[in-house]
């Protein structure tokens, strides 16, 4: 029933573009209200500031009136909205002057054992959670977003941030372990 409605969000979102790139504005509209909340999250945890949050949204929903004719298909829509997203984030700070930290990443492999699901899962406190989610570098903190609250995958998320599969993976196994420290360190239930 999920993979249904999946598809059907997926045919309607795709519709929308062929409208957008055909002129329609009414078409762009709904495009907008669909997509507007998961943009807006996205960016503002990325630039943790509302208004810069807000004019990255409707620099992507302008970029999506220009370039509707441009989606290939390669990925599905909302990976595409996202990545468009993520460029304009980049820009806006690199307009503003702040750096993008991103921290050396070594590829781990998928053989390594998952080291802080349970501290993650087991926190009750999701104060905890956030704070210690705050603690991240920007490039960990980007993929746990992608991959909890976006609920993507990671060949998505490497789509999306232009990194390899890999880094994704790493990024992620090195979140998880500053997760569980910090939750270990905040005495939270495991």
């Amino acid at each position: 029933m999920i993979a249904g409605a999946a598809a059907a969000d997926g045919a309607q979102d795709l519709e929308l573009l062929a409208r957008i790139a055909a002129g329609n504005e009414q078409a762009l509209a709904e495009f907008y209200r669909r997509h507007q909340a998961r943009v807006y999250h996205f960016v503002q945890q990325r630039l943790d500031n509302a208004a810069d949050a807000a004019e990255v949204l409707n620099a992507v929903m302008l970029e999506v009136w220009r370039g509707a004719q441009t989606y290939q298909g390669r990925a599905r829509v909302s990976t595409w909205l996202l990545g468009i997203a993520h460029h304009k984030s980049i820009d806006l700070l690199r307009k503003r002057g702040r750096r993008e930290a991103d921290p050396l990443d070594f590829d781990l492999g998928d053989d390594r054992p998952d080291p802080g699901p349970a501290a993650v899962s087991g926190a009750q406190d999701s104060r905890q959670v956030r704070i210690c989610l705050e603690q991240l570098p920007d490039a960990q903190r980007q993929v746990v977003y992608l991959t909890f609250f976006e609920d993507l995958p990671y060949p998505d998320i490497a789509r999306i941030l232009e990194i390899p599969e890999g880094t994704v993976k790493t990024r992620m196994f090195h979140a998880r372990k500053s997760l569980a420290r910090c939750l270990e360190g905040q005495g939270a239930r495991l």
